[in-house]
């Protein structure tokens, strides 16, 4: 019996972060599978899902990056949103049918930013039956779409900041600082029932997700540009380290030793280490070697490492095994 040829995953290796602005109109998947296309990449996988009425910052992680892709879906997050009211839909935002609409009340700014105060720190939310949440293994927007509604349970996310931007009677444009969680439809149609007008999102931009604040974004047009003008090499020069993706932890460097013993998979001491949390790890000649957590006995266990062929690739040879004096030491 002849065996069937192993299928192999087309593309080239590359690894690193890119930073898309997300058009609207466009799915999170879509808009992957466009920049995966784009740079031939064999491996690439988004950081959270934006709404295809949502434009904005949409982290793609290549190649070995994606070892830290949910890092950045844990993240915080920054939305620009503007909120209708006076008009309440079935989505929450405005592709969805009308259910009521009402007179928007005439706000002064002071009682305004009262009611936004209620909405800022840790709050409640129930989430959205249009959202990606999933219900017996199907995501709730599917059985909303077939007109089925199923009780969820109620989570707490934190709004960091909530700022009003501009306000005209009809609308409330705010800027959100949140945490991993929150739903902005939720947020807004939350917000329209404490006015007793109801709301939906009208327009909505995510400006930055996780360490990513003011960094550069590119858009389709512009990375099918450098492609043309600049080929691959230049697609290539628009990708964050991988590192990034963890930037706000705290760096720990290692000894050659420890180093070998932590590439076998062993937790190992070393000197000036946090007490808890997550680490970034490094060699003595600062080349990044994945992430590590901090055990009870104080000890750096391995989390996510980068494989061997990337970090020769990055110039790292790869670590020698100790002499047997070290390893009966570390032993």
């Amino acid at each position: 019996m002849s065996r069937k040829p192993s299928r192999r995953q087309r593309g080239r290796e590359v690894s690193g972060i890119l930073l898309l602005n997300k058009p609207l109109e466009e799915t999170s998947n879509g808009a992957l599978q466009r920049v995966k296309r784009l740079y031939n990449a064999k491996k690439a996988g988004h950081t959270g899902s934006l709404d295809p009425l949502a434009s904005g910052m949409l982290p793609i992680c290549f190649g070995e990056a994606t070892k830290f892709s949910q890092f950045l879906l844990e993240s915080d997050k920054t939305y620009e949103v503007t909120a209708r009211l006076g008009i309440a839909t079935t989505t929450g935002d405005a592709e969805g049918e009308i259910l009521a609409t009402l007179e928007p009340p005439k706000l002064e700014i002071k009682t305004l930013e009262e009611t936004l105060q209620d909405f800022r720190g840790l709050i409640t939310q129930i989430p959205s039956m249009f959202s990606a949440i999933k219900h017996n293994g199907e995501p709730l927007y599917k059985l909303a779409r077939r007109g089925i509604e199923v009780e969820r349970p109620s989570r707490e996310v934190t709004i960091y900041e909530l700022i009003l931007k501009e306000y005209t009677g009809e609308t409330v444009s705010l800027d959100v600082h949140c945490s991993k969680g929150t739903y902005i439809r939720t947020l807004v149609e939350d917000l329209g029932k404490a006015l007793g007008c109801g709301a939906h999102v009208a327009k909505l931009h995510r400006s930055n997700a996780g360490p990513y604040k003011g960094q550069k974004m590119y858009s389709h047009e512009e990375l099918e540009a450098i492609l043309e003008q600049d080929g691959v090499p230049g697609l290539d020069a628009c990708l964050l380290p991988m590192e990034t993706a963890v930037a706000v932890w705290p760096y720990l460097q290692l000894s050659s030793q420890t180093g070998y013993y932590l590439r076998q998979g062993q937790a190992v001491l070393v000197p000036k280490a946090p007490t808890e949390g997550w680490v970034r790890l490094y060699n003595q000649d600062e080349c990044f070697l994945g992430v590590g957590e901090i055990q009870d006995d104080g000890r750096v266990a391995p989390r996510r490492l980068l494989d061997t062929k990337t970090l020769v690739s990055r110039g790292l040879r790869e670590y020698n095994s100790p002499s047997n004096e070290l390893n009966n030491e570390q032993q």
